[in-house]
């Protein structure tokens, strides 16, 4: 199994995610395409604490969500609506499609929110999550993930030298900000950083992203068994992002 980076396996980090993440006005356009797709049965890749997969097991969608790590899984067991997801703690090396054998209807639509898409930095590791959701697909369903277009550089407003928010948590008030550490293209390693008021402690993960030209991305997938049908625009990052709606072939 892939070891997830501590914003979300560290069960202090993942206790606060949503807090700090804030209102995930961007999960509004996939609970959209959902319904625009008729899925009635979703496969949420890279689930973590649970927000898209809740709400759409609440409209009465039925939701596996599968996610490495378990912190984030315990927190959205945690939530309204979980009761009715399925949830699954691995990830698609690790599960070896296992998944199958405990869920025989596959599914209607796989997604990947946020940056889940990105966290695979290698090509093997993208492949493969690839054809395992390929998998988990009936025929002629679809797979819906967003990532950041390389073009537009987003790396370069991560980095808030030094300057840090305060936001309210469930733990307290606690002090945030982010070091950008390295850039080699595709890869953007950065360091997120989180201090707790009430007891000084800083704690810190670093993550890395993979970015991918949209000729990357049609040519992965068609390798892995898909067709681009649309790429679309992140209605929360406008022009900044792909939205890419595909099809298994």
């Amino acid at each position: 199994m892939s070891n997830p980076d501590p914003i979300f396996a560290d069960a202090r980090l993942a206790a606060i995610y949503d807090d700090v993440d804030g209102a995930r006005d961007d999960l509004d356009h996939y609970v959209a395409i959902a319904a625009e797709l008729g899925a009635t049965r979703v496969l949420d890749v890279g689930c973590g604490t649970g927000s898209l997969a809740c709400r759409l097991a609440l409209e009465g969608t039925e939701v596996i969500g599968l996610d490495p790590a378990q912190a984030s899984l315990d927190i959205a067991r945690s939530k309204p609506g979980a009761e009715q997801v399925s949830w699954i703690h691995g990830d698609a090396m690790s599960l070896d499609h296992r998944p199958l054998e405990a869920h025989h209807d596959r599914v209607d639509l796989a997604v990947m929110t946020g940056n889940v898409a990105q966290v695979f930095t290698t090509d093997e590791s993208w492949h493969d999550t690839l054809v395992f959701v390929g998998q988990m697909l009936r025929p002629g369903g679809h797979l819906v993930f967003e990532t950041r277009d390389p073009a537009k550089r987003a790396w370069e407003a991560w980095d808030t030298a030094g300057v840090s928010t305060t936001v309210d948590t469930a733990s307290g008030d606690v002090e945030t900000w982010t070091s950008l550490l390295d850039v080699a293209a595709p890869l953007v390693s950065f360091r997120h950083h989180y201090r707790f008021a009430e007891t000084g402690e800083v704690v810190t993960s670093d993550s890395t992203l993979r970015f991918r030209s949209l000729d990357e991305i049609d040519g992965s997938l068609h390798d892995a068994g898909f067709r681009i049908d649309e790429v679309r625009d992140a209605p929360d990052r406008p022009g900044l992002e792909f939205v890419v709606l595909a099809s298994a072939t």
